[in-house]
């Protein structure tokens, strides 16, 4: 029985996993941690992550990005595993999520789902060929109304992927409309929407002369990043120091 921390346990994606976790033979919550506290849980809950006196095998980590470094010196100090899920992160916090790895096992992915992260694999096979026919890309991302980072962490891994493969002859652009000029060859353009109740919507296009082809990803239930979460947690127990993401998990 794996035992997990719930870190952010009274936000939207923590109370998903509660109610996934109550289902599971293979994993249970020890104990959850968040700033709100006026939930009811069936385990108990403490306002931070320094509070929390009760041993686990493995964090999942669904908080906010201010909490991440307290969480990350939590982990480091008693050596607990952590799925570190949360986006938005500083490239001090970035940094840092390097030099906690050194200490205990930490798995960090922009996107929890299986979905995602086979996509990313795709890209990286697509891209070069596309890339070398002089296709254009872009990619759009959609979320709800109350997410605070844009573009998307999902958006900027995709774009990762894509410009790794091609061995970082991309720039990234977010917003055109303070210059007027054709779009370079070398950019990625990246936008944002944020509206009602969209759960994760990206789509990556390949703009060529005469022909497009886009790569959809819909998330229709936040409970594929929860299950994914999970997944992640059972594999991440045990495991040594070291830096971990979904491609481990997935093979």
């Amino acid at each position: 029985m794996t035992k997990i921390i719930l870190h952010g346990c009274n936000g939207r994606m923590g109370q998903m996993l509660t109610g996934l976790l109550k289902e599971d033979p293979e994993a249970e919550v020890a104990a959850g941690v968040d700033g709100y506290t006026g939930i009811a849980n069936e385990y108990p809950v403490f306002a931070s992550i320094d509070e929390c006196d009760v041993p686990a095998d493995v964090v999942i980590d669904f908080s906010n990005a201010k909490a991440a470094d307290g969480l990350l010196d939590y982990c480091v100090r008693t050596k607990t595993p952590v799925v570190l899920c949360t986006t938005g992160l500083s490239e001090e916090q970035l940094a840092k999520v390097e030099e906690a790895a050194k200490e205990t096992a930490v798995l960090k992915s922009a996107n929890m789902s299986l979905g995602i992260n086979l996509l990313m694999k795709l890209l990286k096979e697509a891209a070069p060929t596309l890339a070398a026919a002089g296709f254009d890309i872009e990619i759009v991302e959609k979320h709800h109304n109350q997410k605070l980072d844009a573009p998307s962490g999902t958006a900027l891994a995709l774009a990762d992927a894509i410009n790794e493969a091609s061995d970082g002859a991309y720039h990234y652009v977010y917003d055109r409309s303070q210059e007027r000029k054709k779009r370079e060859s070398s950019e990625i353009g990246i936008s944002a929407v944020r509206g009602g109740t969209i759960v994760g919507d990206h789509d990556v296009i390949f703009a060529g002369t005469d022909e497009v082809i886009t790569f959809e990803h819909r998330a229709y239930s936040r409970a594929v990043f929860g299950k994914g979460a999970i997944q992640a947690a059972k594999f991440l127990a045990g495991k040594p120091a070291g830096r971990y993401d979904m491609s481990d998990v997935i093979g």
